[in-house]
């Protein structure tokens, strides 16, 4: 006799789970997951020593609102602390759509925009990046209907490391009615070095269905503890609030975010470390031969086609753990002892696909 199942949502049953990057060998580099190399800071360390395990966290991380709204010029109720920006975005689209309604956004973006749409019940609208791997805005522009809800913009774009500039991301909220939410996803910021690319924290005042989203996990390095946020309309704010999972956001993930922002000189020394080995690695790759756009996040995408497997497969020969995404592969900026591996990689894979027929 057949065991009788549950019923599921249809939709969620054949959606594809979230995959986080490989682990890597004790031998190898694991350069999948876009962390960030260095160990935490001693002041962390401290700070996280003193959490309490027994008791809640404060459910609405009051101190490091209070923190960040001091440093952006708003009231700590424009501020949404979730664990990682992720759980923050998930609140949003949960917020501003569902059935019947449309989140757009680009593709290839990142990768958890898909589910998170197919979550809130709402339908994924997608415009494929320019050839050379960026935001086609005007074309996401044109692709609005009176069914979306949210747009979700990415930049430094994952997994394509790609930014939007200020004047493009301004053409393009001219034509985006100002009932529609418009998500600014700048998990990579603090990375960026292109003086062109857009920052959506002084846009706040001007565009009012505008909400930026940051996070600690990748240049201040606490991916472990699981701790973003996102500035914006405190009416909006209060509705991810209302759409958040109660009290998720742990004690020392809000300890280790309020040190971090205490010790950010040493924290962004760091960034601009990695953002100077990313552009020599970037200059390597093209004197390979590689067309691969200059980054701005903490990491570089080659593209490798139908080729993509297999070129996975190369680097983990070599060591490098890198993140298959259907036509590409997104390599993480990580120690400095991985480029000599990275390159030695980098330059069989483009020698496979120049004989590839």
């Amino acid at each position: 006799m057949t065991t009788p199942r549950v019923r599921l949502r249809p939709d969620i049953e054949v959606l594809e789970p979230y995959r986080q990057g490989k682990a890597a060998a004790f031998d190898a580099f694991k350069l999948s997951s876009n962390e960030n190399p260095f160990e935490p800071l001693p002041a962390v360390l401290e700070a996280i020593s003193n959490a309490s395990i027994n008791r809640y966290p404060d459910g609405s991380a009051a101190e490091l609102r209070i923190r960040l709204a001091e440093r952006y010029g708003v009231t700590q109720h424009e501020i949404q602390v979730g664990a990682g920006s992720v759980a923050v975005l998930a609140q949003l689209i949960s917020a501003a759509s569902g059935p019947g309604d449309e989140v757009l956004y680009s593709w290839r973006s990142f990768e958890a925009y898909p589910g998170l749409v197919t979550v809130a019940g709402a339908t994924s609208v997608t415009v494929a990046n320019t050839p050379d791997h960026r935001h086609d805005l005007p074309a996401m522009a044109r692709a609005i209907t009176d069914r979306t809800r949210v747009i979700l913009v990415c930049t430094p774009n994952n997994p394509t490391s790609t930014i939007v500039t200020a004047k493009e991301f301004e053409t393009f909220m001219a034509l985006v009615p100002p009932t529609v939410l418009v998500v600014l996803d700048e998990a990579y910021i603090e990375f960026v070095t292109d003086p062109d690319a857009v920052r959506g924290i002084p846009l706040l005042g001007t565009y009012p269905n505008l909400v930026v989203l940051r996070t600690f996990s990748k240049a201040y390095g606490l991916a472990g503890l699981r701790i973003g946020y996102a500035v914006g309309p405190e009416y909006i704010m209060d509705a991810a609030r209302a759409a958040a999972i109660p009290l998720s956001v742990i004690e020392s993930a809000q300890l280790a975010a309020i040190a971090s922002l205490e010790h950010e000189d040493q924290l962004l020394e760091r960034v601009s470390r990695i953002a100077a080995l990313r552009d020599e690695v970037w200059q390597s790759l093209v004197d390979q031969g590689w067309d691969t756009p200059r980054p701005n996040g903490n990491f570089v995408w080659l593209p490798t086609g139908s080729s993509t497997a297999e070129a996975h497969d190369v680097f983990a020969s070599h060591g490098i753990i890198t993140r298959a995404l259907g036509e590409g592969l997104r390599i993480t900026i990580g120690e400095a002892g991985s480029v000599d591996k990275l390159l030695r990689a980098a330059a069989e894979v483009i020698r496979n696909l120049r004989t590839t027929p």
